[in-house]
């Protein structure tokens, strides 16, 4: 089994940072791909950033892009989030993942909200 646990979240105003971390731990043998996926209240679970570890690719939702970076530390597991210049429509829950032999595994989620 694979546990994932994130810290970060919070209030924030327009405008501001906050970052988001997320640690993995127990069966880690060879992750595919670590990110952040969001739910906004009342839409759908969305792809915030992800890496994808053997292909050295990340990838952003257009809605963040030059906002939010994502990195990893490969020898600790844990892969972050930098969200800057935040706004309202970020407002979500925040999970992170991590993709394994086909498996995705989550996080309990962390709420993010940005005040106008």
């Amino acid at each position: 089994q694979v546990q994932l646990v994130e810290s970060g979240g919070g209030l924030v105003q327009a405008g501001g940072s906050l970052r988001l971390s997320c640690a993995a731990s127990g069966s880690i043998l060879s992750i595919n791909a670590m990110g952040w996926y969001r739910r906004a209240p009342g839409k759908q679970r969305e792809l915030v950033a992800k890496i994808i570890i053997g292909e050295r690719i990340t990838i952003y939702a257009d809605s963040v892009k030059g906002r939010f970076t994502i990195s990893r530390d490969n020898a600790k597991n844990t892969v972050s989030l930098q969200m800057n210049s935040l706004k309202p429509e970020d407002t979500a829950v925040y999970y992170c993942n991590l993709l394994q032999y086909g498996r995705d595994y989550w996080g309990q989620g962390t709420q993010v909200t940005v005040s106008s």
